[in-house]
């Protein structure tokens, strides 16, 4: 019984007659009106004939459930279970004309025709290790035959995430088949199947997981998306999906919580396959599941309900009476086009007899022939004009010449207000101080213009003002030197540590849109990290000694790095020197193109671009990216 086979296997009249018991008490229940058993229709069908078992509470959804047998379906079965015992039977208890039981039966008892349709989940706890190497941290899922949960892998040191199964399931080997076939897919639009291992009474498969991406039906929470970002999430998801197609793969199991955003804004997708193995969903027809899958999601996004009846991931489901409406008569002001393309994956029957999609190969060539939808521009903040001073608001001293009314008389009429001409005098005085500050600026920049005007004369004289000794008037060098470039004839990976001496050759190769990759780093480069080095370099050889006067990097992502040249201790052999051997030649500089510019041109024949800082990569690795280097004396 440990492996969920043997009990299938062995079918003695023992087990009958347990059968026979099992069916009894169930109908006993029913008809004493007690509570309705918990286990699915899958644990009715066990041929084990164990009591059903409370099952744990589940985040699956309930349309995804087999219901309960009902009493008259399982007076039903009792009666048949009876109509086959009915034939004479032996003494031994043993119905007559059944052969006896093959003690070392010849079929493989691992066939998934004799295991069992449906096992408990392996119960798994928090803290639990599985296969010596992930630790479970947080259970995510829980159905009655599978449990998902976010792991650290101890060897690594990284988060995971993991499926398990009991490994007699009759889905273990179609799950297994499916995560294997996952992995060499290799495409990076697609969450990475890392491990799937059986292994005792557990089956279990490990994948990427993606910390600081959201699904969609987390970003679909808030309301529907932008035309913009739902063009980018259907052309980026029907793309990877399309090119699994093609190499024989299907996810048939597509739902908002399978499509996953980064946070540079890329989309990938998880579960291929493995999601719908571990549910049991058939693959026939997969292409047209899979686009009415995306003509879902695109339908979502636009409209933020779910296109069906029933309310589905937090989103409110269609009137029943509404079938085949596109997304423009749901919600107003949807991108046209994209809802014609939405109706047209999603309906057997288009709207306005439109032809439908029935590949996703057919889908992205649809997409490709729309126009592109542009990004909005940002709106710019509204713009609040500064209060006006008003002169006669501020306080002002008593007026001496104020009447105050005797008692008893009239009121005093109040003081006439400025007249015109007293109006235009503060007029007068404002224009007065405008043109004031505007000569006075004026004066600034003329004087300074003709400061640096008499700097540059003075500094020319200075460079020709003596004959040479050769006879010829010399020339400042630094203002009419043209930088000549200098081929570099090899670059290698500089690495005190050992691990990365080669060759590097696309980072010296003319094509900016080829580029050498630096190891990767869990952390940042620094000395506030004594296990790893203060930084990684590229040493350059020149062939010989060359007069350098500038050096250009360029690489992808932000990275720090400074120029460098052999010292006295690295004048040998620089390749087998150690950092501090060199001489800083040009400072740190940050960025994707820096620009080395020397005070002096230096002659050597090595150089060394030392890098302090590198970026960190979308899978949280910290690596650089060396796309181009040149040389210039």
């Amino acid at each position: 019984m440990a492996d969920g086979t043997k009990a299938v296997v062995d079918t003695s009249a023992a087990d009958g007659a347990a059968d026979e018991a099992a069916l009894a008490a169930a109908i006993d229940e029913l008809a004493g009106e007690t509570a309705p058993p918990t286990t699915s229709g899958e644990d009715a069908d066990d041929a084990d004939g164990d009591p059903p078992k409370a099952s744990s509470p589940t985040t699956e959804e309930t349309s995804e459930i087999t219901a309960p047998l009902s009493a008259d379906e399982i007076r039903a079965e009792l009666s048949a279970g009876e109509a086959k015992r009915k034939p004479g039977t032996a003494s031994s208890g043993r119905p007559a004309g059944r052969p006896p039981q093959d003690p070392q039966p010849t079929h493989d008892p691992r066939d998934t025709a004799t295991l069992p349709r449906t096992l408990p989940a392996p119960l798994r706890h928090s803290g639990d290790m599985i296969g010596h190497r992930y630790r479970l941290e947080e259970c995510i899922s829980h159905t009655e035959t599978f449990s998902s949960w976010r792991a650290v892998d101890e060897k690594l040191r990284r988060a995971v995430g993991v499926h398990l199964m009991a490994s007699g399931h009759q889905r273990a080997r179609a799950v297994l088949a499916a995560a294997k076939s996952a992995a060499l897919l290799g495409d990076p639009r697609f969450v990475q199947v890392l491990d799937a291992v059986q292994e005792g009474e557990l089956v279990y498969v490990v994948r990427e997981w993606l910390p600081h991406a959201s699904d969609l039906a987390k970003l679909l929470a808030t309301g529907p998306m932008e035309p913009h970002e739902a063009y980018q999430m259907v052309r980026q998801v029907t793309d990877a999906v399309a090119t699994a197609h093609r190499r024989g793969q299907a996810h048939l199991r597509l739902t908002p919580r399978c499509v996953l955003r980064t946070d540079s804004g890329q989309y990938r997708i998880n579960g291929i396959a493995v999601d719908a193995a571990l549910r049991g969903l058939p693959d026939e027809d997969a292409e047209r599941t899979d686009t009415r899958a995306i003509g879902a999601l695109l339908f979502a996004a636009l409209t933020h309900r779910w296109p069906f009846p029933e309310d589905r991931y937090d989103l409110q489901g269609l009137p029943k009476n509404l079938r085949d409406v596109p997304p423009d008569q749901v919600r107003a002001g949807v991108h046209k086009g994209l809802s014609e393309l939405a109706a047209r994956a999603l309906f057997d029957h288009p709207p306005h007899h439109a032809e439908p999609i029935s590949t996703p190969e057919q889908l992205a060539k649809a997409i490709a022939l729309m126009p592109r939808i542009r990004q909005p521009e940002p709106e710019l903040p509204a713009f609040t004009p500064p209060p006006r001073h008003t002169t006669h608001a501020l306080p002002t001293a008593p007026n001496p010449t104020r009447v105050v009314a005797a008692p008893g008389t009239g009121p005093v009429p109040a003081p006439a207000r400025p007249g015109p001409v007293r109006r235009s005098r503060r007029r007068l005085r404002r224009v007065i101080k405008v043109t004031a500050w505007t000569v006075a600026l004026s004066a600034i920049g003329v004087a300074s213009w003709q400061l640096v005007d008499n700097l540059r004369n003075s500094g020319n004289s200075v460079v020709t003002a003596g004959p040479s000794p050769s006879g010829t008037s010399p020339t400042a060098h630094a203002a009419t030197h043209t930088p000549v470039p200098i081929p570099v004839k090899d670059a290698q990976a500089f690495s005190p540590a050992g691990d990365s001496k080669y060759t590097v050759g696309k980072a010296i190769d003319g094509d900016p849109g080829t580029n050498w990759v630096t190891s990767w780093y869990n952390d940042p480069l620094g000395p506030t990290k004594p296990a790893l080095r203060d930084g990684v370099g590229l040493l350059l050889d020149l062939g010989s000694a060359q007069a350098v006067s500038s050096v250009n990097v360029q690489f992808v992502g932000s990275t720090t790095a400074e120029l460098r040249i052999p010292g006295p201790q690295a004048a040998g052999d620089p390749a087998k020197a150690q950092p501090g051997d060199f001489t800083v030649a040009a400072g740190k500089q940050s960025g994707t193109a820096l620009d080395y510019a020397l005070e002096s041109p230096v002659t050597t024949r090595y150089l060394l671009l030392w890098m302090t800082s590198l970026p960190k990569d979308t899978d949280g690795k910290f690596r650089a990216y060396v796309a181009e280097v040149k040389v210039s004396g």
